[in-house]
């Protein structure tokens, strides 16, 4: 078996799908994508294709392995993101050539079905109860909310207490036992992040998320000392290896690598096992399409420090395609009691609808991130 071709389609509402075609028809799928980014990364997957086109689609560690350390030049988001996406879709042809889901070819699972949590809210956090409300009513038993609107460095005292009054508010409409995430999203700095933390302690938070940026990450020891929530980090490190000072100095309780954005499957696995090694918890990052889901739930399947999965339906970025749109069965992400079963098909376990990527890609997409500013004219992180 060879491989012919390699075409990405950029379809809304963000993102990017990749099919890997073999000369005996079996076709993989694979999400990579730098949101933001989508031609710059598809760009890089037309380079990759030249070293892949004619090759067996089997030996994938050595595939990774040339993509990954060929160029000279390694990693950061743009290159492990198409090399994510191209490991994804190597690993659907290799499960669909013998049968069998990914998990089983990594060794069989240690668990039949993942806790999964939604997004609400949205961008500048608001309707936080009603949003609650219907993630429940979905199935789900965790939420995951960003935290405030923009904060300077040093800001007011009244957003600190606005946060903490919607998180209290939710806490109190949703009960106890009900998951709630507070997503500090890199826009909260060290100062702030200090008062926030502290102030959402009572409410006893499934996790604060990035509460620094990733390069910001020696801060926080001081933000752990003053909440007794889990830190999760590392939806922005894309290698084992920007991981390993992060895991080595003991600074998160939960990691987060994205495997569409950290090196696919076969990198995603490495960095969980790194982190399982120092008892630390692994929460994939997915707020993007169905194919990246996939993925995460095969590799959910065979962590055991697998605590909770993201996924994207009905999040706010999703209001001109969402998840299920680009599956011949959605039925396959069936939500109840909080959890969807890991798909058992083979391959990733989903069944791409190619007419409608097909369809879609026809309008494609220009999403960009939103560009936010201060009061005083300075940028914001969003």
């Amino acid at each position: 078996m060879k491989i012919t071709k390699l075409t990405t389609f950029v379809v809304p509402p963000r993102w990017l799908f990749l099919k890997i075609e073999t000369d005996a028809g079996v076709a993989g799928w694979g999400e990579p994508i730098v949101e933001g980014r989508a031609e710059t990364v598809a760009a890089l997957v037309a380079e990759m294709a030249d070293y892949l086109v004619g090759k067996d689609p089997a030996p994938i560690e050595d595939h990774w392995t040339v993509l990954y350390r060929g160029g000279f030049y390694r990693g950061g988001a743009l290159h492990m993101s198409a090399l994510a996406g191209i490991d994804q879709a190597l690993w659907d042809i290799k499960g669909k050539v013998l049968n069998r889901p990914v998990h089983d070819l990594l060794g069989g699972p240690v668990r039949q079905r993942m806790r999964v949590y939604g997004w609400i809210g949205g961008d500048r956090p608001d309707d936080l109860v009603a949003g609650a409300k219907d993630a429940a009513a979905q199935g789900l038993s965790a939420v995951k909310l960003l935290a405030t609107e923009e904060l300077q460095y040093l800001d007011s005292h009244a957003k600190v207490d606005a946060a903490v009054a919607r998180v209290a508010a939710l806490r109190a409409a949703m009960g106890p036992d009900f998951g709630i995430a507070v997503d500090f999203h890199g826009r909260v700095h060290r100062p702030m992040a200090k008062i926030l933390a502290r102030e959402l302690d009572p409410f006893r938070l499934m996790f604060i998320e990035e509460p620094p940026l990733s390069e910001h990450a020696e801060g926080l020891r001081e933000i752990a000392a003053v909440t007794s929530a889990p830190i999760a980090l590392g939806e922005r490190l894309c290698s084992r290896w920007d991981f390993k000072k992060i895991l080595s100095d003991g600074l998160v309780d939960i990691i987060q690598p994205d495997p569409s954005h950290a090196g696919g499957i076969t990198e995603t696995r490495k960095i969980a096992a790194m982190a399982e090694a120092y008892d630390v918890a692994v929460a994939l990052h997915c707020p993007l399409g169905p194919i990246a889901l996939a993925a995460c739930l095969q590799l959910d399947a065979v962590c055991h420090n697998a605590v909770i999965q993201e996924q994207s339906l009905g999040i706010h970025y999703n209001s001109t395609g969402d998840l299920l749109d680009y599956l011949a069965d959605p039925s396959v992400f069936a939500y109840a009691d909080g959890h969807v079963a890991i798909p058992a098909g083979p391959g990733l376990g989903v069944t791409i609808n190619e007419d409608a990527v097909r369809r879609a890609a026809k309008d494609g997409h220009r999403w960009r991130p939103p560009v936010w500013r201060h009061g005083d004219g300075s940028f914001a992180e969003w």
